[in-house]
Order: C-alpha cells, then sequence, then structure tokens
C-alpha cells in the first residue's frame, strides 16, 4: 500500500493558530519535509514532536520530491510544511503534490492559516471575486506584464511584499493601477499586526519617512466597471469558454486572437483563457 501526503498548514505568526489535526499528523507521519528545517524545528520542538525532517525547499523540490515519492511508494507517510502558512500556496510544494498525483499516491490538505486570505478578510475591501499574484517577478520585463494585466483587474487584487522593496512596488502600482484605495497588512498575527487602509499614494508618503518593518500583505481595490459592463460579462458568462472561442474562430478569427477577444469580453486576463485552454487540451 502506497503512503500519503499531508500538506499541513502551520502558523503565519502567532503559534496558537496551528490546528490539533494538524499536530497529531505531525506526531504520526514517518517523516516531515520542511522548507527550512533550522527554522521549523523551532515549532516542532515548541510543540514535542520529534519526527524526523528532511529539507524541501525552491532549489532542491525536484529531486527531492521524487525522493519523497518514492518513500511513500513504500507505504510511508509524509507531511510537508512551509515556513508559515499552507504549503503549495506561493510554495515549492506544488511540485511534490504534482508528482504524487502522477505517482497515484493520495494527498490531502489540512487547513490552516494562509496570509492572502488573513489579509483579504480585514482589508475592508471586496471578498466575493479576488486574484493572488503572491510576490511580482524580479524580471523587469515579466514584472511588467503582470502589472499590465493587473491594470484592467475588476477583482481586489492580492500581492505579497518584502520591507525593502515596499516603496518601490507602491510607485509601480500607482504608474500602472492609478492611485487606487489599498490595504497594507503587516506582521500579520503577531504582535505588531497592523492594518491601514488609505490610497497608494498616501502610502508612498508615509514610507519615505518612514522606513518599512516586517512583511507585507497589499490589498488593492479592482478596476471600476459600469452596471452595463457587469450586465455583459454576465452575458458571456452564460456559455462556455470553448463556445464563446467557437464564435470567433467561426468568423475566421485565429485562436490565438480568439483568445484575448474572449478574455476582454470576460474581463479576465488573457493568461487565465490561455491556461484554461492548455489545460483542455492536456
Amino acid at each position: 500500500m502506497n503512503g500519503k501526503l499531508y500538506l499541513c498548514a502551520t502558523p503565519i505568526g502567532n503559534l496558537e493558530d496551528i490546528t490539533f489535526r494538524v499536530l497529531r499528523t505531525l506526531k504520526e507521519v514517518d517523516i516531515i519535509g520542511a522548507e527550512d528545517t533550522r527554522n521549523s524545528i523551532k515549532l516542532l520542538n515548541y510543540f514535542q514532536i520529534d519526527t524526523p525532517m528532511t529539507s524541501y525547499h525552491e532549489y532542491n523540490k525536484i529531486d527531492k520530491a521524487e525522493y519523497l515519492v518514492g518513500l511513500m511508494m513504500q507505504g510511508k507517510n509524509v507531511a510537508l510544511i512551509t515556513d508559515a502558512g499552507t504549503p503549495g500556496i506561493s510554495d515549492p510544494g506544488e511540485e511534490l503534490v504534482k508528482q504524487c498525483i502522477e505517482a497515484g499516491i493520495e494527498v490531502t490538505s489540512l487547513p490552516g492559516p494562509a496570509a492572502c486570505v488573513t489579509a483579504l478578510t480585514m482589508s475592508g475591501l471586496p471578498t466575493r471575486r479576488f486574484c493572488f499574484e503572491a510576490f511580482l517577478p524580479q524580471d523587469k520585463k515579466d514584472r511588467k506584464a503582470i502589472l499590465e494585466e493587473l491594470k484592467e483587474e475588476s477583482r481586489t487584487i492580492i500581492i505579497y511584499e518584502a520591507p525593502h522593496r515596499l516603496l518601490k512596488t507602491l510607485a509601480e502600482l500607482k504608474d500602472v493601477l492609478g492611485n487606487r484605495k489599498i490595504s497594507i497588512c503587516k506582521e500579520l498575527t503577531k504582535r505588531y499586526e497592523n492594518m491601514s487602509q488609505g490610497y497608494i499614494e498616501e502610502f508612498i508618503g508615509l514610507y519615505t519617512d518612514e522606513q518599512p518593518r516586517g512583511e507585507y500583505v497589499l490589498v488593492i481595490e479592482g478596476k471600476n466597471i459600469s452596471q452595463k459592463q457587469k450586465e455583459k460579462w454576465q452575458e458571456w458568462n452564460n456559455i462556455t469558454i470553448e463556445e464563446h472561442i467557437k464564435i470567433y474562430t467561426e468568423k475566421g478569427v485565429s485562436e490565438k486572437e480568439a483568445v484575448k477577444l474572449v478574455a476582454k469580453d470576460r474581463g479576465v486576463p488573457k493568461r487565465e483563457i490561455y491556461n484554461y485552454m492548455v489545460e483542455r487540451k492536456d
């Protein structure tokens, strides 16, 4: 019998946020894959857990995933934890999940803290529709492309940022998206947790005079859309994406151009439509 992979959410700051189920699982599995064993050992020691650990991070995720899958094929149970939050969210855990599914190994996720959802719920901005970008790319070309897509995004936008890059990112957001309403959360669940809401320009002024400290989650309002446009999007959403694309291809439009037009009609980034079509073909 194969073993099983348990994705275990760990606290993003306050240790009391860990669940009883996660604690029990971490004690019962045969091995724990941890993003940084030096960091995770503090958590395990605090809760008196002595299960063996192995490092699993961005730079060894492919080879180590193969190793862990091999253990599970031998019947071992594996838990995966990240430094903070839910494995697989802006985290190399997605590679291990992918390999497990390909190998026919059962995967389960033990819910718990996630900084993006925590920030969204306390932001005061619309929560029904949102998009999560995690950290923006460091490559200038990729970064510019993502920001241009976000310019047309009508959903609430969530971005992670480190303190030393915060001011630069705020300036870029204002240049591309305009002076939108934003909620900035830092040190979530910790002693000095703080959420402030205002406009991007206000925070640029604030952090020009005050050095940013802590880890930040930016929750930004989406682009305002008219009621007429909302009704149009609802009309398009009543048909499938394939049917929508077919409307254009039957008029002689190439599939690539049809993807762009469908994305515009539905008010979503074109890469969402493109990725959906690629997944369907696969």
